[in-house]
C-alpha cells in the first residue's frame, strides 16, 4: 500500500514537515487561483523619484553615482551624499543624480527599529524587554513594475551589491547583532507598496530562526566535524533530483524537507559563513542564480507572490566560520497556513520537492 504522506526532518533545525503525497497536486495547479495584484499608480507611488534622504545611489550598470560629467572631466570627486540629505549638492549634481539613478537605499519612513540607547534590558515581573534600537532601510529600484525576475544580471548584481555595501556600513554601528536582508514581492507576501523594493533591518538581537540554524549547525559539526550545509550540498549534487539551477559558484535546489511547495534555497558552493565578504565575482554569480530561479518561479507559477531573505552569520560571528554557511531562501506563496500548521508548527507541502524541482528545471528563462 502506498503511503499517503511522508514526514521529513530538516537536518539543521530538526523541524518536521509533511510532504502530502496522497493529496499531491500537479505542478501547474499551483499557478491557479492567485490573488490579482493591483499595482499602485505611479502618480501616488512614493518611490518614483530619487529621495532627499538617499544613503546610497547606483546607476543601472551597478556603478555607485558620485561623479557628474563636469566633475569627472576635472577629476574631482563628487562629495559623498550627506547622510539623509541631498541638499548639500549643486543643482547640476542633483539633476544628474535624478536623471541617472536606478537604485537608491533610503531610511524607512515608518521604521520598525530606530536610534536609541542599546543593550538596556528592563524587567516587569517575569517579563523582560529592551528598546527596539537599530536601523530600517529600503532598497528601491527605479522601474515601477519590473520585478527581479524580469531584470538583467547586471541589474540584479546592483541590488545584491547594495545589500552588501549597506551591510558593511551597518555592522559598524553600535548595538547591532544581526542584519536581516529580505524582499517581499506581492500583496500576499506582505508588500504594502507594489513598486519593487527590498528591506534591510539591523537589530540588537539574533532572530530565533537564525539562532536555531546556528545551533543545529554547531551540533552537526560537533558530531561529524563538517559543515552540515556543505554535507547537504554534497548530497544534493550527488542526488540531482532536487536541483533547480547551478552555475560555477552557486547551487539552487528545493530542500529535502521543504516547508512549502516550490521552496528554493541558493547556496554558495564554497564554504563561507558571512554574506558581506562576497567578492564582486561572487555577487555576479549570485545575481545569475537568483534571477534565473525567480524567473523560473515567475513563469512556471504565473507570477506568484514570494519572500526571499538572506541567512548569514551574526555581526559578531567569531567561531561560526567553521560550521555556518550563508544562503538565500525563497518561499513562494503557494498555500495558506491552517489549523495544523498554526497549532503544531508542522508545515504541509502538497508537492514533493523532487517534483517541484523537475518542473522548474524545465522552465526556459
Amino acid at each position: 500500500m502506498k503511503n499517503i504522506s511522508e514526514l521529513r526532518q530538516d537536518i539543521v533545525a530538526g523541524d518536521w514537515v509533511v510532504v502530502a503525497t496522497g493529496r499531491a497536486r500537479r505542478p501547474n495547479e499551483f499557478a491557479r487561483h492567485r490573488v490579482i495584484e493591483r499595482h499602485q499608480p505611479r502618480s501616488s507611488c512614493p518611490f518614483e523619484k530619487l529621495l532627499p534622504q538617499a544613503l546610497l545611489v547606483y546607476d543601472r550598470s551597478g556603478k555607485r553615482l558620485r561623479l557628474t560629467p563636469l566633475e569627472a572631466s576635472r577629476r574631482r570627486r563628487l562629495p559623498r551624499v550627506p547622510r539623509g540629505l541631498l541638499t548639500g549638492l549643486t543643482p547640476q549634481d542633483r539633476a544628474y543624480l535624478q536623471k541617472n539613478w536606478w537604485l537608491q537605499v533610503v531610511p524607512n519612513r515608518y521604521p520598525a527599529f530606530g536610534r536609541g540607547v542599546c543593550a538596556v534590558e528592563r524587567k516587569i515581573g517575569p517579563y523582560r524587554w529592551q528598546d527596539g534600537v537599530g536601523f530600517h532601510e529600503v532598497v528601491i529600484t527605479r522601474d515601477h513594475r519590473r520585478s527581479i525576475a524580469d531584470m538583467t544580471v547586471p541589474e540584479v548584481q546592483a541590488i545584491l551589491r547594495s545589500y552588501r555595501d549597506r551591510y558593511l556600513e551597518l555592522k559598524e554601528e553600535d548595538c547591532i547583532q544581526y542584519i536581516s536582508i529580505f524582499h517581499n514581492h506581492g500583496r500576499e507576501a506582505g508588500a504594502t507598496i507594489s513598486h519593487p523594493h527590498s528591506q534591510i533591518i539591523a537589530i540588537p538581537v539574533i532572530p530565533p530562526d537564525v539562532a536555531r540554524s546556528i545551533r543545529g549547525s554547531a551540533i552537526y559539526f560537533g558530531n561529524n566535524r563538517t559543515c552540515v550545509h556543505c554535507a547537504v550540498l554534497r548530497q544534493e549534487r550527488a542526488n540531482g533530483r532536487r536541483i533547480v539551477y547551478r552555475n560555477r559558484q552557486f547551487l539552487a535546489f528545493c530542500p529535502f524537507a521543504s516547508r512549502q511547495a516550490f521552496e528554493v534555497r541558493i547556496f554558495p558552493l564554497q564554504h563561507r559563513s558571512e554574506f558581506e565578504t562576497a567578492s564582486d565575482a561572487v555577487i555576479s554569480a549570485l545575481a545569475d542564480a537568483l534571477r534565473v530561479v525567480l524567473a523560473k518561479l515567475s513563469r512556471g507559477l504565473k507570477r506568484p507572490a514570494y519572500n526571499f531573505f538572506i541567512h548569514t552569520a551574526p555581526v559578531s560571528s567569531v567561531g561560526l566560520a567553521r560550521y555556518y554557511h550563508w544562503h538565500i531562501e525563497i518561499l513562494p506563496k503557494t498555500a495558506v497556513w491552517a489549523g495544523l500548521e498554526i497549532g503544531t508548527g508542522i508545515e504541509i507541502s502538497t508537492i514533493a520537492p523532487e517534483s517541484a524541482a523537475q518542473f522548474l528545471r524545465k522552465i526556459k528563462v
